[in-house]
């Protein structure tokens, strides 16, 4: 799938790590390293810019390695980018770490991942069919 994108970082454009990689790294695009604090929050510019066609989001998802070893996550995961937003790609990141953490400029703050999708079109009912789980709900399972 090919999506426009206008890159005003002074970053390469996300590239896969590998040939069966699902996300792409997003780097942090800043004129001067920004100070996450213990449960401070951020929004942190990339600096791209994207058209992606209809059917299609973009997902912005943590990093596993900033949420381990730092506390570091993305506060609204996953963000979701719609097929007609044409905004720069900033990410919400939050420290949920006891600990000041401090962003660099091309650091890799988030993954996104491409992902298809379709509207859901409500059809009104009086009863819904019924299944072996029917309402159980969180615990529904077990331990």
């Amino acid at each position: 799938m090919q999506i426009p994108v206008i890159n005003r970082s002074h970053h390469p454009l996300p590239a896969y790590a590998t040939s069966q990689s699902a996300g792409l790294d997003l780097r942090a695009n800043l004129s001067e390293p920004l100070v996450l604090e213990p449960l401070q929050r951020a929004l942190v510019p990339t600096g791209l810019f994207i058209a992606l066609p209809q059917g299609v989001e973009a997902q912005v998802r943590p990093r596993s390695g900033l949420a381990v070893k730092h506390g570091i996550t993305v506060l609204n995961a996953p963000g979701t980018i719609d097929a007609d937003y044409r905004g720069e790609i900033c990410v919400i990141l939050v420290n949920l770490s006891d600990q000041p953490f401090t962003i660099r400029d091309g650091e890799r703050i988030a993954q996104m991942v491409i992902a298809r999708h379709e509207q859901a079109e409500w059809q009104p009912v009086e009863v819904l069919d019924e299944t072996e789980r029917g309402a159980g709900g969180f615990g529904h399972s077990g331990i």
